[in-house]
């Protein structure tokens, strides 16, 4: 072979060498970035979606589907007390779906809160399959676009964030990215670590024996940038996530205004049930003195409209 065409072989040769080791390094570098919680062992035993098809809402409410990227909806529901009044924002529990809270939401209307309450990946009549980085990387598109919706509805800019159980990990996400937009936290049985409930839930403890809290939901680490106002609530006899875990995330919450109120005979699942209504006064006096808004107040501009 002549020296010119030789060399021509070898460049051709060493363009495909470096074209087939190119995705190897694209997939390597994937799998390096990769959330560990994502692996399927994991995912298994972290998420426990419910599918239902879509519901027509109750009277009140309206359904609102937010795409969180191409070929994916999420599955949300508004419950409006009033569209002058405080809006919470909320990410609900494993295992749980948008219209478990059909019965709760008009609870929170009768306090003068709206509730709005959205579905993870695949749960409810949601699309996709769920993930840890899904769950956080759409609860940031679903705060923008349904933050959006409420404005461009006419509802108060008072809004609130609120994660129960799973959920946590959402409200957490958003309120440390969103700091200085928000009212205001609220955290019901939320938990700051998450390796120990990945033992309880019962993942093989060698999968998470090399991983840290720093590769996991890291809602201790997050909170402590968080400085909006902050309520926590959390059953005294939880199991699931015992009540030492919402202690470190009110010590390590970086707000001046936070509060941890623990309900006494409670568990993960009964604090509703337990509470009764002091539950949705608790979250509705934290919701008021945050926006600014009490009762005499109320009553003084109703005397007053009443008396012109």
């Amino acid at each position: 072979m002549k020296p010119f065409f030789r060399t021509i072989a070898i460049l051709l040769l060493f363009c495909m060498v470096l074209a087939c080791k190119g995705p190897e390094n694209k997939l390597e570098n994937s799998m390096s970035t990769q959330n560990p919680l994502d692996a399927p062992e994991v995912r298994q035993h972290l998420f426990y979606p419910r599918t239902t098809t879509k519901t027509d809402p109750p009277a009140g409410a309206v359904n609102i589907d937010v795409e969180v990227e191409p070929g994916i909806t999420i599955g949300c529901r508004l419950f409006t007390a009033d569209k002058q009044s405080p809006t919470i924002l909320f990410f609900h529990g494993n295992g749980e779906i948008v219209s478990d809270y059909d019965d709760i939401g008009p609870m929170y209307a009768q306090h003068n809160i709206n509730l709005l309450v959205t579905d993870f990946r695949g749960y409810g009549w949601s699309d996709g399959i769920p993930s840890a980085t899904s769950l956080l990387a759409d609860s940031r598109v679903l705060y923008e676009k349904l933050k959006q919706y409420l404005t461009d509805n006419g509802y108060s800019p008072l809004l609130f964030i609120m994660g129960r159980s799973l959920g946590s990990a959402s409200a957490i996400e958003i309120a440390s990215v969103y700091n200085d937009e928000i009212k205001g936290l609220i955290i019901e049985s939320g938990f700051a670590e998450t390796l120990p409930l990945a033992r309880t839930l019962g993942i093989n403890s060698a999968i998470l024996s090399n991983l840290s809290e720093e590769q996991t939901f890291n809602n201790g680490g997050k909170i402590s940038s968080v400085t909006s106002p902050t309520f926590l609530l959390h059953g005294q006899l939880d199991t699931l996530i015992p009540l030492w875990q919402a202690e470190k995330l009110h010590a390590e919450c970086g707000a001046r205004s936070k509060e941890l109120q623990v309900v006494p005979g409670a568990d993960h699942n009964t604090l509703i049930a337990v509470g009764g209504m002091y539950y949705f006064q608790a979250i509705k006096q934290f919701v008021e003195r945050v926006s600014g808004i009490s009762d005499w107040r109320k009553l003084r501009r109703k005397f007053k409209e009443n008396n012109q």
